[in-house]
């Protein structure tokens, strides 16, 4: 008994579901010979949802190529390290340096104690060293004072010469490498290499150069000399006490636990109670990503939601020419309610030709805004632009919904019309 009653009901359904399908079907096969019909009112009538759904596609794989860019950028110089800072919670100097003491003991003890460091370099820096070489000179260059870790842990290798090594750093040997922008500034080539330059009056041997790294946020990275941290610390005196230190990570799955090791000997150390608070900072360069890409997909959103106000204008263009339509067609709408039709019928009809017209015009901006990335595209330092799909899936639905929105008024009032009066219509 249960079965066949059940299959009934399921052919019920079918019927229904069939007939649904097929009212809409042909709902919307009318609205399609309506906008052919009238091709050209159509295209005008298009128009604002065209340029809104153009601009939102292209506005949005621009800013996500561009944040992808500078995304794989940053993560180009490693994504498992950090930066350790002296840091005083009650000044608001730059990273409280001088203020609070960090020491290569210090950075000898977070080498040996924490099980989840691989590498660590202590980073001893000026940003105004002056360097010569015969008659020419450069003023205002950044000075890294660093192990040989530094080259793996910062992703700085060397095309031509060496990087100083472990036992240059442990005999304060007076080497240095060099950024290929000072070539421009010292007026030299490679010949350089195993020359000698002057670093702020103290002669050093030139045992390296770096391979070009390029410009980062407007700072030209290859404007840069690096020499051991050993003969930095005499070089620089004042900077002795007060020393920040980078550490690579183990693993990526392990920086939460390299951080709390370093906090851990780092606080012993310095003697703080429980409730004291850190007298270092540490900033890993994951969080600076993932920042990043939050700001890349707030801008996206931000900007997709500007430009897709010009939906709002296209959709009043689509109600005022729906409503043109109404009119036009107010006997025939009379001839289907005197044969039966019913008005949620009438209703779908005109609402179906507004989805359809608002669609039709959705799909003509994204075939646009692919068009114009590719043509962005081709030029030569544009970075690599993709659309994304989830951008085509919006555009589409927002210009599905407009015609919703904006076709309802129309619809409802074509649906109300009364029979006599309509056929009556001039």
């Amino acid at each position: 008994m249960i079965r066949p009653a059940a299959n009934s009901l399921l052919r019920r359904l079918a019927r229904r579901a069939g007939g649904f399908v097929s009212r809409h079907a042909q709902n919307v096969g009318t609205a399609l010979v309506q906008v052919w019909a009238n091709k050209g009112r159509s295209i005008l009538t298009t128009l604002g949802i065209i340029i809104a759904v153009t601009s939102t596609i292209t506005v949005v794989a621009l800013v996500q190529g561009f944040g992808n860019h500078m995304t794989k950028m940053v993560r180009g110089y490693g994504t498992q390290f950090m930066v350790v800072h002296p840091w005083d919670p009650s000044v608001r100097d730059r990273h409280g340096i001088g203020r609070v003491s960090m020491t290569i003991d210090d950075i000898e003890a977070v080498r040996t104690e924490c099980q989840h460091v691989r590498r660590i370099t202590p980073f001893v820096f000026t940003e105004n060293a002056e360097i010569a070489y015969g008659p020419e000179k450069a003023k205002d260059i950044p000075c890294r004072g660093v192990t040989e870790e530094y080259q793996i842990i910062r992703n700085f290798p060397v095309d031509t010469g060496r990087f100083f090594g472990p036992i240059d750093v442990e005999n304060a040997a007076p080497v240095i490498v060099l950024g290929r922008s000072l070539l421009k500034h010292l007026q030299c080539d490679e010949s350089i290499v195993g020359r000698y330059v002057f670093l702020d009056g103290e002669r050093f041997l030139v045992v390296g150069l770096l391979q070009p790294k390029g410009s980062m946020f407007g700072e030209d990275q290859d404007e840069t000399v690096m020499i051991p941290y050993s003969v930095a610390v005499k070089l620089y005196p004042n900077l002795r006490r007060s020393i920040p230190f980078l550490v690579e990570a183990s693993s990526e799955q392990d920086l939460e636990q390299a951080q709390g090791e370093i906090a851990r000997v780092l606080r012993r150390r310095h003697a703080l109670k429980a409730g004291q608070p850190d007298d270092f900072r540490i900033d890993r360069q994951d969080q600076a990503v993932r920042e990043f890409e939050n700001i890349r997909n707030i801008a996206s959103g931000v900007l997709a939601g500007i430009v897709s106000i010009s939906l709002l204008v296209g959709g009043i263009g689509i109600m005022n020419i729906m409503l043109v339509s109404v009119t036009e067609r107010t006997r025939e709408i009379g001839l289907r309610k005197s044969i039966g039709g019913r008005r949620r019928d009438i209703m779908m009809q005109f609402l179906t030709e507004a989805v359809v017209l608002c669609t039709l015009g959705g799909a003509v901006g994204v075939v646009l805004g692919y068009a114009l990335c590719y043509l962005a595209a081709l030029h030569p330092q544009m970075v690599e632009i993709s659309v994304p799909a989830w951008a085509v899936a919006l555009a589409l639905v927002s210009s599905a919904g407009a015609g919703v929105v904006f076709g309802i008024i129309p619809a409802f009032k074509a649906a109300i019309l009364h029979p006599i009066e309509a056929l009556r219509h001039e």
